[in-house]
């Protein structure tokens, strides 16, 4: 697009939204926020103020009239589907919250439809993004990783536990790993929609190994990710710190101090760095790294993983 300015929507204005979006697209000069919509308009106006917003909205309808050229989905999951699939109709490049779809149908149908229109689609798989994550990305370009550990924990379950968290620990690890071609998994649950925890082993079409464990009654909230191959490691403790070795020497990178201890979430996270590869791709007309043939794959393997351990599918 030859525009210097791309204006944009930004549809839901919850938590996601208020820590991880409204705070960074302002930083952006090349960044006109045409409009937020919310479905009461008055959290849409406060979410205005936040971000200096031309226009607050109600509808989805309104929001396209405003001389859109992209727009973030930031809604509930339940939501996206039915809200990328307008945008794409009305000509806009579209991010989206991950998960793109409830289901792999409607999720293969808007990678038909981002087809289909020439529009983008991205979406917002934030860790690939993250300075740590980006780090080992660095190790293991040219080489591939062995073994892969994943781990996504918290101290609380909710509905469909593994869809909503460990989908960023299965995107990770096709991201360092590839594709996959065995899955064996269990899980622990006394109602399958709030399950405590799932666990699963991954084979590689490159012969790697891979290990997911994603527990809902651990003392608190960690990330953490091993990779080994080629005589290195990579040990990345979300969003803090990396740690890479060789036969040699350790070096670890943490975040916090590049920053003068001012190091924020939403950058630490990925997120802001997502958000300016996305405008960069809609400016430059580029694919997006996680874009929705790539996150189709995720949705996917995150089925597999959950049919495998007996849990409700994304069937």
């Amino acid at each position: 697009m030859s525009k210097e300015k791309v204006r944009v929507g930004i549809i839901g204005v919850g938590y996601v939204a208020s820590n991880n979006f409204l705070p960074v697209l302002p930083r952006f000069e090349d960044v006109e926020i045409a409009g937020i919509m919310a479905n009461h308009i008055e959290s849409a106006r406060k979410a205005q103020r936040m971000c200096g917003a031309e226009k607050a909205v109600a509808s989805l309808e309104e929001l396209v009239k405003l001389d859109l050229d992209a727009a973030f989905v930031l809604t509930p999951k339940a939501c996206h589907a039915q809200q990328i699939e307008f945008l794409l109709k009305e000509g806009l490049d579209v991010y989206s919250e991950k998960p793109m779809a409830t289901t792999l149908k409607d999720a293969d149908r808007m990678v038909e439809l981002s087809e289909q229109t020439g529009r983008k689609l991205m979406i917002g798989f934030n860790r690939r993004y993250a300075p740590v994550c980006q780090k080992a990305k660095e190790v293991y370009t040219n080489i591939m990783p062995d073994v892969i550990i994943a781990q996504k924990n918290r101290p609380a379950t909710e509905y469909h536990a593994t869809l909503e968290n460990a989908i960023h620990m299965v995107d990770l690890m096709r991201y360092y790993g590839g594709e996959v071609k065995d899955v064996h998994a269990i899980s622990k649950f006394t109602d399958p929609d709030y399950e405590t925890f799932t666990t699963a082993q991954l084979l590689f079409e490159n012969g790697a190994s891979g290990m997911l464990i994603a527990d809902r009654s651990s003392g608190q909230w960690e990330e953490t990710i091993e990779i080994h191959g080629g005589n290195r490691s990579v040990f990345i403790k979300m969003p803090d710190s990396v740690t890479v070795t060789d036969a040699q020497e350790q070096h670890k990178t943490a975040m916090t101090p590049l920053a003068m201890g001012w190091a924020r979430s939403e950058d630490k996270l990925g997120f802001s760095y997502a958000i300016r590869h996305f405008i960069d791709c809609v400016k430059e007309d580029k694919t997006p790294l996680t874009n929705a043939a790539d996150a189709f794959k995720t949705h996917e393997l995150l089925d597999r993983i959950l049919r495998a351990a007996g849990l409700p599918s994304m069937g």
